[in-house]
Formats: C-alpha cells, sequence, structure tokens
C-alpha cells in the first residue's frame, strides 16, 4: 500500500537519524584533529564514534525495514526526472548510511585494536590487515563525502519545495514547527 504522507513511525526514524547523523558527521571531523597523545584522549572519541556509528546503522536499518514496508508515492504532479532524482538520492543515501559504519567498522577490525562498542569488547574476527585497514578508512572517507554532496542536494530540494508550498516537503512533517505561514 502506498500514501501521499509519511506516518508518525517514519517522520520520528527520519528526523532522529538527521540529529544523529549531523552530531555523528560533525564528532567524526572534529576528532580526526585531535592529537594522539595523551593516548587514552583520542581512543576514547573514536570508541565512541564507533559505538554511535553501529547504533545509527541499526536504526537505519529499522528505518529501510520500515519504509519498504510502509510506501509513500512520489508525487506524480512533479516531472518525471524530479520523481527520478528523488528516488535514486533517497537510494543512494541509504546505501551511503550502511556502507559508511561497515567500512568504519571494517577498517577499526583490520586495524589490529580491539572494537569497542560502549566500552564492550566485541569479539575479535579478524587479524590486524594494514592494507585492509587503508582501504576501508579511505572508502570511509570518500563514502562520507559522497553523503555530504548528497544529503545537501536532499536538504536544497527540501527547502526549494518549502518554499515553492508545493506539498511536497510537507509530507514529512516537521515535528519542530516549522511551518511556513
Amino acid at each position: 500500500m502506498t500514501t501521499q504522507r509519511y506516518g508518525h513511525v517514519a517522520v520520528v526514524l527520519h528526523w532522529l537519524l538527521a540529529v544523529a547523523l549531523f552530531a555523528q558527521l560533525t564528532l567524526g571531523w572534529w576528532m580526526i584533529g585531535l592529537p594522539k597523545a595523551p593516548p587514552g584522549l583520542r581512543a576514547g572519541w573514536f570508541n565512541l564514534h564507533k559505538s554511535t556509528g553501529l547504533t545509527i546503522a541499526a536504526v537505519v536499518l529499522v528505518r529501510l525495514a520500515w519504509r519498504l514496508t510502509h510506501r509513500v508515492a512520489v508525487p506524480d504532479f512533479l516531472p518525471r526526472w524530479q520523481q527520478r532524482a528523488a528516488r535514486a538520492n533517497h537510494a543512494l543515501l541509504y546505501v551511503l548510511m550502511l556502507l559508511i559504519p561497515t567500512s568504519g567498522y571494517l577498517g577499526s577490525a583490520f586495524s589490529g585494536y580491539p572494537v569497542r562498542y560502549f566500552g564492550r569488547v566485541l569479539p575479535a574476527w579478524a587479524a590486524a590487515w594494514p592494507d585492509a585497514k587503508t582501504f576501508m578508512s579511505w572508502m570511509h572517507l570518500t563514502c562520507i563525502v559522497l553523503f555530504m554532496a548528497l544529503l545537501l542536494l536532499h536538504v536544497g530540494a527540501a527547502l526549494w519545495h518549502w518554499t515553492r508550498r508545493d506539498g511536497v516537503a510537507a509530507r514529512m512533517r516537521v515535528p519542530f514547527a516549522m511551518e511556513r505561514p
């Protein structure tokens, strides 16, 4: 079944992910500049970033499952190219929201250091593999840059529709009264 508007669960998951992803991106860029000494400071922030990333990945899977079982139609009054662009952008955002934490986790797994999830050491299943760690770090950063570009496109399109008052942006209700007069 398809509807024209997102339901409450989809809206809450969307905005929860929006806030979490913004915080995660901010933390990620900030922590890159942390000095390696004293040893525990940098490791603590990286472990928090990893734990948060894995949690976000789980929420993304829940949101993706919800979206696949609660379809929302792309408005048919939009030009075909906008409908296709919206579908492609959403699909790529989902792919990247899963590739980013996966590549981050794999990079950590191949680092030779234990991966911690909010302080708990996860089982080690891979030995240190520097080349794989380097590749996963590159993939992680590349996916983040692509994600930010697609996110800017997504937000820009939402703002464009919001200023046009064509009803597209209103489908994803903003929970904090951003309705335009």
